[in-house]
């Protein structure tokens, strides 16, 4: 028995100096979930345990209330300089590295629908953006008649005293067009041979649903295309006799609005919302099926708790590596693989809205080890996007009209 318990504490201290609390602790999610009955698929695919490290951290504002409304993504830009869509507004801002914002940048910029959950999105620079200033904008398209879809345009960033984009063009528009004012997704990643993933929503409303596992619409779906607009030879469904439609990379999502390109195995990870339940981190592989609606870990919306499909489960249909119940809200999701916080290093943080708090997933390879929870915050405030700058530092872009864009940075 003593040397049992020295061997425990051998091991704990061991895992101390590595700066992780190896003793046993309870789940990070303690709340009641959504009473669907559902169980997890495997050990820590939910409420996975508190996993903390001796990380100390501060939170610096950048862009302080009230400058930026609404935004939905940043960017970095050579120099020290951010780039930030403001969903609304339909239109971008430079924010300078001492935080001052530009003026509005909207010339050329195709009209966004802006009702609901629709406005101007995710953006991306170019893999060579030090060369052709491209980038590229993901936004909620308007049409005539009330139908909408997400959409894709690329342009040329001029910066200086009057910043504007040239040389636009859409390169990518969703189909088919529905009337909703939901689920648009949308994030943008660059693949290392450098096609783009576009991750998308099923448009929330029944129709739209209903087509998330089909593979003749582009609703529900990750899709993968050149720079051009056009399609990848190597995309799964390329060539397909049946009428699968090519630019489909990955089906069965519900509202992804977040993702990375993981830097050691190159594939695309993605953060999607669930239902009343059930929020999800997936890693988006070739010609897969995710299940929604056939298979989720969330009920429909409201007090009766009803379920959706056919469980949470189903034979050639993929599982979540990680679930939230209840939601998170998800906005952004980032990998940490700096130097700043070398206990990070390595981590997959997801950013919440309605949760008010950004989960640290401590990673072994793709199985989540544990979660810790951060607020950065002395106020409560939605956490819409997130992103490791090139100094290391983990930056947070608040949602709403009284958005900022916060710098968290090792502390002593």
């Amino acid at each position: 028995m003593k040397l049992r318990l020295a061997a425990t504490v051998c091991a704990a201290a061991v895992a101390a100096v590595a700066g992780l609390v190896a003793i046993a602790q309870p789940p990070a999610e303690t709340r009641d979930g959504n009473r669907s009955g559902y169980k997890p698929a495997f050990t820590n695919q939910t409420r996975a345990p508190v996993l903390t490290t001796d990380t100390r951290y501060e939170v610096k504002e950048v862009v302080k209330a009230g400058a930026i409304q609404s935004p939905w993504a940043v960017e970095f830009l050579p120099g020290g300089k951010f780039l930030i869509t403001e969903r609304t507004a339909g239109q971008f801002r430079i924010v300078d590295k001492d935080g001052t914002v530009s003026a509005p940048i909207k010339n050329n910029v195709p009209q966004v629908m802006t009702l609901g959950q629709g406005g101007l999105l995710d953006v991306a620079l170019d893999p060579n953006f030090t060369t052709n200033q491209m980038i590229y904008w993901s936004y909620a398209e308007p049409h005539e008649g009330g139908p909408n879809n997400t959409a894709v345009a690329k342009g040329r960033l001029i910066d200086g005293p009057e910043p504007r984009i040239e040389n636009v063009k859409v390169i990518y528009q969703q189909r088919p067009r529905l009337q909703s004012n939901l689920h648009f997704g949308s994030r943008l990643v660059f693949g290392r041979d450098g096609s783009l993933f576009v991750t998308q929503g099923e448009r929330s409303i029944i129709p739209g649903r209903m087509q998330a596992q089909d593979l003749k619409s582009g609703l529900g779906k990750i899709v993968r295309i050149n720079t051009d607009g056009t399609i990848p030879k190597d995309n799964p469904f390329v060539g397909d006799k049946t009428g699968a439609l090519p630019e489909i990379w990955s089906y069965g999502h519900r509202n992804s609005q977040g993702a990375f390109l993981h830097p050691a195995t190159g594939e695309l990870w993605e953060l999607e919302h669930g239902p009343q339940g059930g929020d999800e981190i997936n890693i988006a592989r070739k010609g897969k099926d995710y299940g929604w609606p056939t298979i989720t870990y969330g009920v429909e919306y409201g007090g009766a708790h009803t379920k959706i499909g056919e469980g949470a489960v189903k034979a050639g249909m993929e599982q979540p590596i990680y679930y939230w119940d209840p939601v998170i809200a998800p906005g952004g999701l980032a990998y940490y693989n700096a130097d700043a916080f070398p206990k990070w290093k390595g981590s997959v943080f997801a950013a919440g809205l309605n949760s008010n708090y950004v989960a640290r997933l401590t990673m072994d390879g793709d199985k989540v080890k544990g979660e810790e929870r951060f607020t950065f915050s002395d106020q409560k405030e939605r956490y819409r996007d997130i992103g490791v700058g090139p100094d290391g530092a983990i930056y947070l872009l608040t949602d709403g009209p009284g958005a900022r864009l916060l710098k968290v940075v090792p502390k002593g």
